[in-house]
């Protein structure tokens, strides 16, 4: 697959496919005329001595500071070796690769004045699989993330590290393994590679693709405990929803109504009992208000994924170049702390239909999903592990965007803790993807412990799914390879393209 970027369109399925899949990426047509033009102004800029922030001056607190023409080229060095500030575990390949894709669309748009062929160096970096080691804390998401990307062009200089092919070392040697050259950067180049959102935009994007594929294996989770426990399916009535009309809720609704469909496990009321709790009930109000939040953020990372947001810009068109704040992560923090909370209550209501599947006192079934309990304990600590990670979530889902600490003498006097939200969201992903994984275990033995009756079409592909992978559980065994099995098959997504293959697809943005 060729990703082809212009500034414009950037999607996130072609940021999945670049970060994950190893998609080739080029500039569109015309993209390179467009970086230049700005390039140009820039350089008369500087001919013509102008001050003018970030090209001729100091930055931050040292704006007032001109720099000679003789001295731009150390000024632009010195800016990335000293915003180099980056601590911590180094971020994961494919978040690195998704910075790099996304600066690079940043850059593509025509208002940073950068050199064609440094983009293109980027790029050659990015499709020769040439990555940057990136340390993932020292981001105040609001100068940009200066301390992550400043890491990815000290590779550029022939400086820093870099991995490829899984072996980590200096970047100068990275580059020459691939036969790349390091090049030195010219007027506002260092700043128009640092001044952006790329770290917290590549770390969201790859959030909300994990959470769009953990709210299909909620759906589906969800109603095979449904079947499991012989839910009552009046409440996914379509006039429920017409008079409470959240789209989502609605659509949230029929998701159930298609996966329910053909079941003979679901039950009226009052067949068993008069209506279910709220786990079993309010699955199109929880789940379809979590797909809302999940809108609202693909439909705001959208418009950041193709944006120009470092500092100052450059409009060719208008001779001008202007300084402002579009590097400020304000948008993407309150986002991930929104999509925080989103994804955190898929894992909460998963859990307690986890918790109804083995008591027994809620479900009917043998207790812990055993016919030899006592002797074996079951699916029993599975609910220990599933509420630790839900406890987890709600430690981390403490909304980081209401923070903030003053940096640079007081310049840059707000920010927006950006980088935090977008790391801590991930970790709630997975998390949550992991509960979602024990509740798929526990309702397919519950379902196996049942007598009579038979699952829905779609359902009977996901249970069938599962047992490829984890047997039914006879006896006792080492749990915590079913969990991470189970895990794999959701985090994947095989489990849902299964499903998704007879009943369509369950879920869009």
């Amino acid at each position: 697959m060729n990703v082809t970027i212009s500034g414009n369109s950037l999607t996130l399925g072609e940021i999945r496919a670049v970060s994950r899949d190893r998609a080739h990426v080029s500039l569109g047509p015309a993209t390179p005329e467009r970086i230049d033009a700005a390039r140009q102004l820039v350089e008369a800029l500087v001919s013509e001595g102008r001050p003018v922030y970030g090209i001729t001056t100091g930055f931050g607190k040292f704006a007032e500071v001109s720099i000679s023409r003789e001295q731009t080229a150390a000024l632009q060095r010195n800016l990335i070796v000293s915003h180099a500030c980056g601590v911590g575990h180094p971020l994961p390949t494919e978040t690195v690769r998704a910075l790099m894709l996304l600066r690079a669309n940043a850059l593509a748009k025509g208002f940073s004045g950068i050199r064609v062929s440094t983009v293109e160096c980027l790029l050659g970096m990015l499709n020769a699989g040439v990555h940057p080691i990136v340390p993932a804390q020292g981001s105040l998401g609001a100068s940009g993330d200066l301390a992550p990307l400043a890491h990815v062009v000290l590779v550029m200089l022939g400086e820093g590290e870099a991995e490829v092919d899984g072996e980590v070392m200096p970047g100068r040697e990275a580059l020459a393994r691939r036969k790349l050259m390091p090049i030195s950067l010219t007027a506002k180049e260092g700043l128009a590679l640092i001044n952006g959102t790329q770290a917290m935009a590549a770390n969201l994007s790859l959030a909300v693709v994990d959470a769009l594929s953990a709210l299909k294996a909620s759906f589906i989770t969800a109603s095979l405990s449904h079947q499991a426990l012989r839910g009552i399916t009046a409440a996914f009535d379509a006039r429920l929803s017409a008079v409470r009309p959240h789209p989502a809720q609605a659509k949230a609704a029929e998701v159930m109504r298609i996966l329910l469909e053909g079941s003979t496990l679901v039950t009226q009321p009052g067949e068993i009992r008069v209506q279910d709790a709220y786990a079993l009930r309010c699955i199109p109000q929880v789940h379809g208000a979590c797909w809302h939040a999940l809108e609202h953020v693909a439909a705001t990372l959208h418009i950041e994924c193709n944006s120009a947001t470092d500092n100052p810009l450059v409009f060719p068109a208008d001779g001008e170049v202007v300084s402002g704040g579009n590097f400020h992560g304000e948008f993407l923090a309150l986002a991930a702390d929104y999509l925080a909370l989103a994804v955190a209550e898929l894992g909460s209501i998963a859990e307690r239909r986890l918790e109804r599947l083995v008591n027994p006192q809620l479900s009917g079934l043998p207790a812990f999903l055993t016919r030899h309990g006592g002797l074996n304990s079951g699916l029993m600590i599975t609910q220990y592990t599933a509420a630790a990670l839900v406890s987890e979530n709600k430690v981390l889902s403490y909304p980081a965007s209401v923070d903030s600490i003053p940096s640079s003498a007081n310049q840059e006097d707000h920010v927006s803790m950006g980088g935090v939200a977008c790391r801590k969201v991930r970790q709630i992903a997975e998390n949550t993807m992991r509960v979602l994984g024990i509740e798929l275990l526990a309702a397919c033995q519950a379902i196996d412990l049942q007598s009579g009756g038979k699952l829905s079409p779609a359902s009977s592909l996901a249970h069938d799914c599962l047992r490829k992978v984890v047997p039914k559980l006879a006896e006792d065994r080492i749990m915590h390879l079913d969990l991470n099995a189970a895990y794999a098959l959701l985090q994947s997504g095989d489990l849902q393209a299964e499903v998704e293959r007879f009943t369509g697809e369950l879920v869009r943005l």
